[in-house]
């Protein structure tokens, strides 16, 4: 019996010892990184909403990189949205008023921003 909670007292350590780790590591740099932020240096916002299955396609695309991105949650800012004539998700706005509606993609944005998306 000895044994056995010596054996769950280890993995238990060691499961710790991982999560400190790990969890408390820097957040590695995203392929999109300076793409992402071009975008947000150019003043372009996207505005969508966490249900918004389109918006989620966006989000993933750009990976980790997302986190440079300007972006409104319109269920919790619907004063902003509504102000800026968001009527679909997502949209990106750009600072001259221009918006694209609906999923672009990274091509999309790149070509509609002028941003250079990176090369592999």
């Amino acid at each position: 019996m000895n044994k056995n909670l010596l054996i769950v007292i280890g993995v238990g350590l060691l499961a710790a010892l991982s999560w400190v780790l790990f969890s408390s590591a820097p957040a590695k740099s995203g392929q999109y990184d300076l793409f992402a932020q071009c975008l947000s240096t150019k003043g372009v916002i996207m505005y969508g909403a966490n249900w918004c299955s389109h918006c989620q396609n966006e989000k993933k695309a750009f990976g980790d990189s997302f986190r440079f991105v300007n972006y409104v949650e319109c269920p919790k800012n619907t004063k902003e949205c509504v102000a800026k004539g968001v009527e679909g998700y997502p949209t990106w706005i750009f600072p001259d008023g221009k918006k694209l509606i609906g999923e672009q993609g990274l091509g999309g944005l790149a070509e509609a921003s002028g941003c250079a998306l990176p090369t592999n």
